[in-house]
């Protein structure tokens, strides 16, 4: 750690319900940005994958040691805080759809998890596609929002 800087964050843990596999909320931000429509939810797979890259930000800025300390102060276990960081592994094309995309059924950081262990972008791109099954892109346009380029693309390569 550089200094004797030290920093504070708001963390707000959830109880999910009994037999919840993830049962903690690892980060609610109650904070809305002026573009964001009021009443739309924030996929939790986009919060996480915020998180990640938020938390790579602070350890890159020599803010926290290793993923230990950070899980830590979180109060998570390291083993749940190295597979969101995991979540750094996939291709920036799909973290920037996993920020942007409106709420998918079956999108989730368990369901990912094979396709973070893929060291070939392309690969990743192709088992994203199959899991990530967007809305027509009329009603996308229709929502205010354009369609992703990536999931547009030809599945056959």
């Amino acid at each position: 750690m550089s200094g004797s800087k030290r920093i504070t964050y708001a963390v707000d843990f959830r109880v999910r319900g009994p037999g919840h596999a993830d049962n903690k909320m690892l980060f609610s931000h109650h904070q809305r940005s002026n573009s964001e429509p009021v009443g739309r939810a924030i996929p939790r797979i986009a919060r996480l994958m915020a998180l990640a890259i938020r938390f790579d930000g602070l350890l890159r800025a020599e803010e926290f040691r290793d993923y230990a300390e950070l899980a830590r102060l979180g109060r998570v276990t390291r083993a749940r805080m190295t597979q969101i960081m995991k979540l750094l592994n996939l291709a920036p094309d799909i973290q920037e759809q996993i920020l942007f995309l409106p709420i998918l059924k079956g999108l989730n950081e368990r369901n990912l998890r094979s396709i973070v262990s893929k060291i070939d972008w392309n690969e990743q791109r192709r088992m994203f596609r199959k899991l990530a099954v967007v809305p027509r892109a009329s009603h996308l346009v229709h929502a205010g929002r354009q369609p992703s380029p990536v999931l547009e693309q030809d599945v056959s390569k």
